[in-house]
């Protein structure tokens, strides 16, 4: 049996390998072993980086939505425990959005939270009492 010869297979491999790690710097984009590390290292930095946006991401709204109930004397925890208890199903990023761009309907919410935010702290207290 003849042998086989690894040619057109082995440079597919390396121009494709070459095209990820174009824009590289120095011998990066232009040596194989070189670009072969740099592009694996990419993709870990990558991969942990999405993670990291979504984490930053989460932060900011937070941070926002903290300020906007701030502003009109109520704590975040306090608010997000009220909007759980009223059964409001709205995620931190449109709370953030609401509290930009529409004001008037975050007032509502703050009241809504409050008032059942209050209700749920009565409770609590009278079972604390009971037991």
């Amino acid at each position: 049996m003849p042998r086989v010869r690894k040619g057109a297979a082995r440079n597919k491999a390396r121009r494709k390998l070459l095209r990820a790690a174009r824009g590289y710097w120095g011998t990066k984009s232009r040596h194989q072993q070189q670009a072969k590390v740099a592009v694996m290292r990419a993709g870990q930095f990558a991969y942990r980086d999405r993670r990291n946006r979504r984490r930053e991401f989460r932060k900011l709204w937070i941070i926002r939505i903290t300020a906007a109930c701030r502003m009109r004397g109520t704590r975040y925890s306090r608010f997000i425990n009220g909007l759980q208890n009223a059964g409001v199903l709205l995620n931190r990023k449109m709370l953030s959005q609401i509290a930009i761009e529409d004001p008037k309907t975050f007032d509502t919410l703050v009241e809504l939270a409050d008032k059942h935010a209050t209700a749920s702290r009565g409770l609590r207290h009278a079972v604390v009492a009971a037991g």
